[in-house]
C-alpha cells in the first residue's frame, strides 16, 4: 500500500503504486500516474498531465506539470510531462508542461537534477544526463543523452545538446553544442573532446582519435561548415560517432558554437 502522509492531498483519480512514498503537504492532482519505487518528498506539486516512471526521487519543493511560462498558451490544451525511470529530481525543480510545439515536455531515465533548475515546456531530455543547480533551460531545448551542465548555465530556447558533451558552469548556451565535446568560456566555444567522459564511457583510443580528426575539419582547419562537412565525408570512416557529428550539425537551425 502506498505511503501517504495524513497531511498530503491526493486527488482520487491520480494512479500511484502501491509502494509510492509521498511526505506531508504534497498535492498530487487529478490523473497523474506514478509508478512502483517513486519517493515524493514534502511540498511537491505534481500537475495533471504528467506521468512518472519507475523508483524516481522527487525533493522537497519541486513543481511538476504546471502551465507552460508561454504568452497566449491556450489553458484548454491537454499537453503533458512525461518523466522516465530512476531520476533523482532534487529540491525546487521547475518542470512546465509541453505546448501546441510538441504537446509534452520529456525527460529520459537515470537523469540527476540539482536544485533550482528548470525544464521550460517542450524540453526533451535523454538519458543519464547531469545538470548542476540553477541550470535553466528555455522552451523546447532538446539535450541528447550523457550530458553534464555546470552549475547556473541557462540555455536559450530551441539549442541542442549533443551527446556525451560536457558544459562549464556559469556560462551561457545560445548555439548548439555538438556531441563528444568540452564547451567553455563566454561566449561559449569549442573546448576540444570530452575525453574523461568518454573514457569513462568505454570509449577506446581509436575511437577518441576517429572523433578528434572530424573536429579538426569543423574547429582546427580554415574551412567553413559546408566545406568541413564534405571534408570529413570525403576523407573519413564514416563510422557511428562521425555520421552523428555530421548529421547534429547539419540539423543545427541555431548554429553551433566557435571555436
Amino acid at each position: 500500500m502506498a505511503q501517504i502522509d495524513t497531511l498530503a492531498k491526493i486527488h482520487p483519480d491520480a494512479q500511484l503504486a502501491n509502494d509510492v512514498e509521498i511526505g506531508p503537504f504534497t498535492v498530487i492532482e487529478a490523473g497523474v500516474k506514478i509508478a512502483a519505487g517513486t519517493k515524493i518528498a514534502s511540498n511537491v506539486l505534481i500537475c495533471k498531465g504528467t506521468t512518472i516512471g519507475l523508483n524516481n526521487t522527487i525533493g522537497h519543493g519541486t513543481v511538476i506539470g504546471t502551465l507552460p511560462q508561454y504568452v497566449g498558451f491556450d489553458e484548454s490544451l491537454e499537453t503533458t510531462v512525461e518523466i522516465g525511470d530512476n531520476n533523482t529530481i532534487r529540491e525546487y525543480v521547475t518542470i512546465n508542461r509541453g505546448t501546441e510545439h510538441a504537446l509534452k515536455t520529456v525527460m529520459g531515465s537515470n537523469c540527476y537534477v540539482m536544485t533550482y533548475c528548470h525544464l521550460g515546456h517542450d524540453c526533451e531530455l535523454g538519458n543519464n544526463i547531469t545538470m548542476a543547480n540553477g541550470v535553466n533551460l528555455g522552451g523546447h531545448v532538446i539535450i541528447e543523452d550523457y550530458v553534464g551542465i555546470g552549475g547556473m548555465t541557462p540555455a536559450h530556447q530551441f539549442c541542442r545538446i549533443g551527446a556525451h558533451s560536457f558544459i562549464g558552469g556559469g556560462l551561457l548556451i545560445t548555439k548548439d553544442v555538438p556531441p563528444f565535446i568540452l564547451a567553455m568560456g563566454v561566449p561559449l566555444t569549442f573546448g576540444g573532446l570530452n575525453r574523461v567522459g568518454l573514457s569513462r564511457r568505454g570509449y577506446d583510443p581509436e575511437k577518441l582519435r576517429e572523433i578528434k580528426q572530424a573536429y579538426r575539419f569543423l574547429y582546427m582547419k580554415k574551412m567553413n561548415v559546408s566545406q568541413a562537412l564534405k571534408a570529413i565525408r570525403s576523407e573519413m570512416e564514416m563510422t557511428p560517432e562521425v555520421e552523428h557529428i555530421i548529421k547534429f550539425v547539419e540539423s543545427s537551425k541555431r548554429g553551433i558554437i566557435k571555436r
